[in-house]
């Protein structure tokens, strides 16, 4: 660089040499080459007692990343191998930093298109010295890196469907896709090239207007923005946290959530705060009614009125015996359904063996005679009854009959007979 320098000044070769203390030689070649000339190297055809077995030690860690160089050189030297053990190690290990050297492109998304959601687990210990567990739920903005999330001691369907709704709430909004990993509450299979979601979770997506997306299978760096923040919270918030209950750890963890959200992010370097208000007019508006997050059960209508559902009864109104009905479970209340009608709601009861009836439903039974007359009335013709007959007094019909005496039925007999 100081060549150059004192070259574009106008310095004469043989006054920069003198002014740097160096050959002209020197400075001719580094003003002619304009940058660092390359080092020249000699090529050696120098051969290698390796070289007749390097497609060998190629074949084995193809086969098998994780084969030592101790394990290739045993097997080598039965082969004819004469080297050392450090020839081996040298080639093992070019090979394997050559196949693992992986690169991953960096994207950022724009405000208000993508989402990502994630489950984590976290332990606890009880006051008796055991061990619990409970899970964390959280969805991150790909844009402004704010942060929500939730602490639930379940991870079945409706409880993170709620999650869902609980964040979109926090957000004001819903992005344009969320990013999941390859969870059975969210994937199902590949199905003709494309991904098939759970049903519910389909429907839950269609009425807030989102595309669910999953990330490939082993690529956790894919959704790496909500990877990270699992590591933010087990150090910063968890790590040391008395942990008392589920409610209060979540009003603790909101709080911290939010002091945290002042701070300047390493990566966007702006202050997560400023960067979400930017991102909140581009998300989407929610819709007016919340989705139902209840389990949906399907269940036939039993003759005594009945559905059963966990080993208890409830009973239902007598004219939807034999039909299909719809039952909304959700903690300890259950919604019955025909088609889109709401029937009846009844509470859960503990154990199992119980009848749960809402009186009105058999008084109404009682009170429908065609009901009655369509039970009762076919018994009467049933077995042990006699059956009407034609009574032998009074004929059937109505006819005018002629009395004749028994002599004029002999001389028809014997007219006959001639």
């Amino acid at each position: 660089m100081d060549i150059l320098v004192l070259e574009r000044k106008g310095l004469s070769r043989r006054q920069i040499a003198r002014r740097l203390g160096i050959s002209r030689n020197t400075v001719k070649k580094y003003i002619e080459s304009q940058g660092y000339p390359a080092r020249e190297r000699s090529e050696s055809n120098r051969k290698s007692l390796l070289d007749p077995f390097q497609g060998n030690i190629a074949a084995w860690l193809e086969e098998d990343m994780e084969y030592k160089a101790t394990w290739i050189y045993d097997h080598l030297r039965p082969m004819g191998f004469t080297g050392s053990y450090e020839i081996v190690k040298r080639a093992v290990r070019g090979i394997k930093e050559e196949c693992q050297r992986i690169a991953y492109m960096r994207f950022e998304t724009e405000p208000g298109c993508q989402s990502q959601v994630d489950f984590g687990e976290f332990q606890f210990d009880r006051a008796d010295g055991t061990t619990g567990k409970i899970y964390l739920f959280s969805m991150i903005l790909g844009f402004s890196r704010s942060l929500y999330c939730e602490f639930v001691e379940r991870c079945d369907l409706p409880t993170f469907l709620d999650c869902h709704i609980h964040a979109f709430d926090h957000f004001g909004g819903v992005t344009e896709e969320i990013l999941y990993d390859r969870m059975k509450n969210v994937f199902i299979r590949k199905l003709a090239g494309k991904n098939q979601f759970n049903d519910t979770l389909t429907g839950f997506a269609l009425h807030y207007g989102f595309k669910p997306q999953v990330a490939p299978p082993y690529a956790a760096w894919v959704k790496g923005k909500v990877e990270r923040p699992y590591h933010f919270i087990r150090e910063g918030f968890w790590r040391g946290y008395g942990y008392l209950c589920r409610e209060t750890a979540n009003r603790d963890l909101l709080q911290w959530l939010r002091l945290k959200d002042r701070r300047i992010h390493g990566t966007t370097h702006e202050v997560v705060s400023e960067r979400f208000e930017r991102e909140r007019p581009h998300l989407r508006a929610l819709p007016p009614r919340v989705f139902d997050t209840s389990w949906r059960i399907y269940r036939k209508v039993n003759k005594d009125c009945t559905v059963r559902f966990e080993g208890n009864s409830y009973v239902v109104p007598h004219t939807l015996v034999g039909k299909d009905l719809v039952l909304r479970v959700k903690e300890r209340s259950m919604r019955i359904f025909a088609d889109d009608h709401l029937i009846v709601t009844y509470e859960i009861p503990e154990g199992k063996g119980h009848l749960v009836q809402d009186k009105r439903f058999y008084e109404a039974l009682k009170k429908d005679l065609e009901m009655n007359r369509r039970k009762y009335g076919h018994g009467q013709r049933g077995k042990g009854h006699a059956k009407w007959t034609i009574s032998p007094i009074k004929p059937l019909y109505d006819m005018d009959v002629e009395i004749r005496p028994l002599r004029i039925y002999d001389q028809m007999i014997g007219e006959v007979r001639i």
